[in-house]
């Protein structure tokens, strides 16, 4: 199983936080983003390529941007600008978000209209990443016959890994996907939802084994497994603004070593060959919670 560490939102840190997951032997390093939310959130392309220039080999995933909020040629200059400044190794998760409307409103986007908004997004960005002037007239954007210039390093531009719950998202991850990367899921919610979006792939007349499988897991680990699941709950709680106690041993990783590494291991026999796995607290709690999961569930995994 591949294991890509989500980045503190403490920015003065994620050079020498990339630095030491590379070193560590992480598969790659992760951030989300937002244009606002209930807490600090900063930009994912900036991050990004603020860790690509601290490391050599690892990959960089944006899980997830939040593609709607953005020009959709400007969001494709901007995954592939970073492709180029990392030398091939970004990966680029696309959203839809949603659930903070306000920031729809703050950046003039309709929030009903982010599906639309993603899909046609999505659309643009394969056909500027094929290289070449791009004639393209959408609902939302349209390009006269221009080209990206310089173009991705990766022939085809960067892999998309798309998410969700919908059946339009499960849609949207058959026609575009590469990687297919759900979170708050069950290992049972995995292995059906990706038999759908390959299905899905399928009929979009792609090869549904071309979508590979991953999960987003917020999550902790502790040698006191009732305190590590604690922290967890409190720190997913706030994020979200809800009560994630009963959801807690579903959908959250939490627990001692042995533990973690078990749950992570049902979500790789579900199909999920990469984990991402998001780390809660900050600071000294979470160099802890990162240090004993590197040190005890992170060769297990592998």
């Amino acid at each position: 199983m591949r294991v890509v560490l989500t980045l503190s939102s403490d920015q003065p840190a994620v050079a020498a936080e990339a630095r030491a997951a590379e070193e560590a032997g992480y598969d790659g390093v992760a951030t989300g983003e937002h244009l606002f939310f209930h807490g600090p959130v900063a930009n994912g392309f900036v991050v990004l390529a603020a860790a690509a220039g601290a490391t050599t080999r690892i990959r960089l995933l944006s899980s997830l941007t939040v593609v709607p909020l953005y020009p959709a040629a400007l969001a494709a200059k901007l995954a592939t600008t970073l492709d180029q400044v990392s030398g091939g190794r970004f990966d680029m998760g696309v959203g839809v978000g949603g659930e903070h409307p306000p920031e729809f409103v703050a950046a003039g986007a309709d929030v009903a209209e982010r599906g639309a908004r993603a899909d046609e997004a999505l659309e643009l960005f394969r056909a500027l990443w094929q290289g070449g002037p791009v004639d393209f007239a959408g609902r939302f954007t349209r390009v006269p016959g221009l080209a990206l210039d310089p173009g991705p390093v990766q022939p085809g531009g960067p892999p998309i890994w798309l998410g969700g719950r919908r059946p339009a998202a499960i849609r949207r991850a058959g026609r575009f996907g590469d990687v297919w990367m759900p979170y708050m899921y069950t290992p049972e919610q995995v292995a059906r939802s990706l038999g759908e979006v390959r299905a899905a792939a399928e009929a979009a007349g792609r090869d549904p084994a071309s979508v590979r499988g991953a999960v987003f897991c917020w999550g902790g680990v502790g040698e006191d497994a009732a305190r590590s699941r604690r922290q967890v709950v409190d720190t997913v709680s706030t994020v979200y603004q809800q009560d994630f106690d009963p959801l807690a041993d579903r959908y959250l990783l939490h627990g001692d070593p042995d533990r973690v590494a078990a749950r992570a291991r049902e979500y790789a026999d579900a199909g999920a060959e990469t984990l991402v796995f998001s780390p809660v607290g900050e600071g000294a709690e979470r160099r802890q919670i990162v240090d004993l999961f590197t040190a005890q569930v992170l060769r297990r995994l592998r």
